[in-house]
């Protein structure tokens, strides 16, 4: 089990090293985290919601996602309350002292998703949440000590060195740990490190002497990786992030788990870790397609957009404040976890207004799921599902009414992109997911159209239209998460964008996403392998039997 000092510290990225790394050395492994909190997710192929990081890791591992391994998953939907997700199904909304009153109701469910793990995989790697010194919220622990006991799994604990007092942060949770909860911590990793670690050895002996527990890894700062991650944490200390072949890692609520984050390319060294700091990148000229997402309080599935980072001749900015949108060439609304409370967000910063100018002046805007409920005339929340209000109105780009119902429709589907005389044109089918509870309908005047035809839900044929295209082909809407991961969709809206603005189009894809990805996690368990004693892993596997 991966515990670390606290949120973003990197447990997920490890336990995502650890996966290929096992994988490489043929095992059989798999992630599993008890409970996530994050607006980050993604659909099983039999429909089931789970957090986006055990996806990576799952993907890490070589296997498909299960909804095993995330069995409880909390979806904020605000400072105090989240959607309470169980075995990839909502069971309500709750409010923070409501959960933690019921927390004690999951252990079952945990268990028996663990066991199912265990029957089916010779290794487990186990990823807790948050820190495991969080006092106030050690009774009835299910995701962190009280999961390594449950599994009887060792422990190794992870920091980040640097964010500065990596020592004082490892000796004061150990310190706030039970005699034997400290007992299960057989290591200490240290994670993001810059340096030279000639000069970090004193440091690092003084603290085995003192802990009487050694340092099994010191991991450096990682380049050009940008992993999948369960939430958002590194775009709130992104004042503006502007990037050309630069890789981004975004923002979300507070919450207990979010890892590593944003990463710059480095040409010359693409083992180096490093994450933006209020950096901004600038690119001269005007030879590049520039794309803003619009940063949601709430927004959820950011990783919708980490394969644009990608992309040569790309910049993508995450913007929450109306100064900061300028004249981009494509501006995409994202999925939220509040389409209300985020649409008036929206106004209450005049970035509404800003939308709507721009798309008169031309610029393509796309909204993704809850961006396209907002692109819409309407929105109804008669059964107040996410709101007090009962309607809202929308931006009025497109001629939609969107209502929300009680059941979330959560569905892994298979699509074609409709013709439009004023877009492009993609054959090839198109894969993705659907995570929403409203349902949209459109009247086709003025020679609007569904933008996709869903050709196969959760496994089974389909035809059902998706989404929404102006006239002119400048406004597009669609429930598809994912859409930008399919190569020669995502070829064609560059090359549409660069047409617009009189660059010379692509003649291929630059970057085949699913074999970038393999790529990536072989280089991250490449450098966890030269940085961590993996033989004192193996070893701890087989005095705890594995």
């Amino acid at each position: 089990m991966i515990q670390g000092t606290g949120s973003h510290v990197g447990k997920s990225i490890l336990v995502c090293a650890l996966c290929r790394i096992l994988k490489q050395d043929g095992y059989r492994v798999a992630p599993f985290k008890a409970q996530n909190m994050a607006l980050n997710s993604f659909v099983t192929k039999d429909g089931k919601e789970m957090g986006r990081a055990q996806v990576a890791q799952a993907e890490a591992a070589g296997i498909e996602p299960m909804i095993e391994m995330n069995p409880i998953l909390l979806k904020p939907t605000g400072d105090c309350g989240s959607q309470v997700i169980v075995m990839g199904k909502p069971v309500g909304n709750m409010t923070a002292k409501e959960y933690y009153q019921k927390k004690s109701e999951f252990i079952s469910i945990i268990k028996e998703a663990y066991d199912t793990l265990k029957k089916q995989f010779d290794i487990i790697v186990i990823e807790g949440a948050g820190s495991p010194a969080e006092i106030n919220l050690k009774d009835g622990d299910i995701v962190n000590m009280g999961m390594a006991q449950m599994a009887s799994a060792p422990v190794l604990l992870v920091t980040d060195i640097d964010r500065g007092g990596a020592f004082a942060w490892i000796v004061g949770t150990l310190e706030l740990l039970t005699a034997a909860e400290r007992n299960m911590v057989k290591g200490i990793v240290f994670n993001k490190f810059r340096g030279d670690k000639e000069i970090l050895k004193p440091g690092l002996d003084m603290l085995e002497s003192r802990i009487n527990k050694p340092v099994t890894g010191v991991i450096p700062y990682i380049h050009n990786l940008n992993i999948d991650d369960e939430d958002s944490v590194s775009l709130e200390s992104n004042k503006k992030f502007t990037q050309s072949r630069t890789k981004n890692l975004p923002f979300s609520p507070p919450s207990q788990g979010g890892e590593i984050g944003v990463v710059i390319e480095s040409k010359s060294n693409p083992f180096d870790i490093e994450q933006l700091h209020n950096n901004d990148i600038n690119i001269t000229g005007n030879d590049f397609i520039d794309i803003v997402v619009i940063k949601l309080p709430r927004i959820s599935n950011f990783t919708d957009f980490t394969v644009f980072t990608y992309e040569d001749n790309v910049k993508v900015r995450f913007v929450d404040k109306v100064e900061d949108i300028g004249k981009p060439d494509l501006l995409i609304i994202p999925g939220t976890k509040n389409t209300i409370g985020d649409l008036t967000f929206l106004r209450e910063r005049h970035i509404s207004e800003e939308i709507k100018n721009l798309s008169l002046c031309g610029t393509m805007i796309i909204g993704i799921c809850g961006g396209y409920q907002m692109l819409g005339r309407q929105i109804n929340d008669p059964l107040h599902v996410e709101s007090s209000k009962d309607s809202i109105q929308g931006l009025g780009l497109l001629n939609t009414i969107t209502t929300f119902a009680r059941e979330k429709q959560t569905y892994q589907v298979k699509a074609s992109l409709l013709d439009h005389e004023n877009l492009f044109h993609v054959s090839d089918e198109l894969a993705g997911y659907e995570i929403h509870m409203g349902d949209t309908i459109f009247n086709g005047h003025n020679a609007m159209k569904p933008f996709a035809r869903i050709t196969e839900r959760a496994g089974k044929m389909a035809s059902i239209l998706d989404g929404c295209v102006s006239a002119d082909g400048n406004i597009v809407g669609t429930y598809l998460h994912g859409i930008f991961d399919n190569d020669t969709f995502r070829m064609g809206l560059i090359n549409h964008v660069k047409f617009k603005k009189g660059l010379k189009p692509s003649t291929r894809c630059h970057v085949n996403f699913k074999s970038m990805k393999e790529d990536k996690y072989n280089k991250l368990a490449t450098i966890v392998r030269a940085n961590m004693d993996i033989p004192m892993i193996y070893n701890l596997l087989k005095e705890y039997k594995m």
